[in-house]
């Protein structure tokens, strides 16, 4: 992202600097007078500066930049003065049109796709006349070249920030498929553990405000309810612990396909190479938390476009390996899932190695069996 915003930028940039420079050229000789040279002049940078200015305005998405017309006029008033000028001298050369095609391409970047071509039209069409094309011994081609001019430069700056707003709308998406794909999971582990306890919470309330209304009245019955809610209440925390045991120690193979599946459908490709059957089984749940945390920081701290997930045996020695691209220079200090992870590792004689490396990141788990 951070390279293709620089490109775009220096992009539109240097078509800016283009009009300043081509049109300066054209002042060089001094052929426009000692009042002139100077007026025109700053009729370029002017024009320049509010090009650089609203086109950086710009490349926080196309028709989202703030709307001012009476400034956008006066540009514009401007770019058209100096044409105006240029063309009570003489013919108008075809680089003078370059100027009120910056500012069209300036106004047109930060305003509503509907009236993008409408801004175009009247634009080329209000050079035109500035520049006195209609009054040329050969008034059609001396119509059709302004407006190419003006209508080619508009549409190329354009077409770059057109290109860049499709680029921010995707990473949008993206993020917010990642959300998604979290959140999926987080309600998935939320229904399931609801459906197991849901009754067993319901019938403990249940037999204690029987207990509460029996007390006084029939200690036996009461004492008997409360021995009830007791076991209740130990039949829900065996049955929790069970939800969650289950949750965590997840086959390599089960934590796999559903990393897969949650981070394809936050739109990044994912690939696996390995047999996690291979892996031997006491170790299964070891490195199945280890691929689950890998996934989480994927979503969480990077701008992932692929992932890979890499199983690999040789010997006694057993690493699960994931490589992403993306990777956020200022995520900070680990977390506590990565730390909770090394200490599983180190239980078993093995260790747990993050490694980032420009944008590409690894997380990669190693245990001798």
């Amino acid at each position: 992202m951070g390279s293709l915003r620089r490109w775009t930028w220096w992009s539109v940039v240097a078509a800016g600097v283009m009009v300043a420079a081509l049109t300066t050229l054209d002042l060089v000789d001094g052929k426009h007078g000692p009042v002139g040279t100077p007026l025109l002049a700053l009729a370029v940078v002017v024009v320049s500066v509010q090009h650089a200015r609203y086109l950086r305005q710009a490349m926080g998405g196309l028709g989202r930049g703030r709307g001012r017309a009476l400034e956008h006029l006066a540009t514009f008033a401007v770019a058209i003065g100096a044409i105006a000028y240029v063309a009570w001298s003489g013919v108008v050369p075809l680089v003078w049109y370059l100027l009120p095609a910056a500012v069209i391409a300036h106004v047109v970047a930060n305003r509503p796709p509907g009236s993008r071509w409408l801004v175009v039209l009247l634009g080329a069409s209000a050079a035109v006349l500035a520049g006195r094309a209609l009054q040329a011994p050969n008034p059609v081609g001396s119509v059709i070249a302004p407006i190419v001019v003006v209508c080619l430069f508009a549409l190329t700056d354009l077409a770059q920030l057109w290109f860049w707003d499709a680029v921010l709308k995707l990473d949008r998406a993206r993020r917010t498929s990642e959300a998604l794909a979290v959140a999926e999971e987080r309600l998935r582990f939320a229904a399931d553990l609801h459906d197991i306890q849901g009754h067993h919470l319901q019938a403990i309330a249940l037999k204690g405000e029987l207990t509460a209304r029996l007390i006084g009245r029939d200690d036996e019955a009461a004492r008997k309810h409360a021995e009830e809610v007791a076991e209740l209440a130990r039949t829900a925390l065996r049955e929790t612990r069970d939800v969650v045991q289950g949750y965590r120690r997840a086959s390599l193979g089960t934590e796999i396909t559903n990393a897969v599946g949650v981070l394809r459908a936050a739109g990044i490709e994912t690939a696996v190479s390995g047999d996690a059957a291979e892996v031997p089984p006491p170790l299964q749940p070891l490195f199945g938390a280890l691929v689950r945390e890998g996934t989480t920081n994927v979503l969480r701290h990077s701008r992932a476009r692929r992932c890979d997930v890499v199983i690999a045996i040789d010997g006694d020695r057993v690493s699960v390996r994931l490589r992403n691209d993306g990777a956020r220079p200022d995520v900070g200090e680990p977390g506590a899932g990565l730390a909770g992870l090394r200490e599983r590792f180190a239980t078993v004689g093995g260790r747990v190695e993050a490694v980032a490396r420009g944008e590409a990141f690894e997380l990669v788990g190693l245990v001798r069996s």
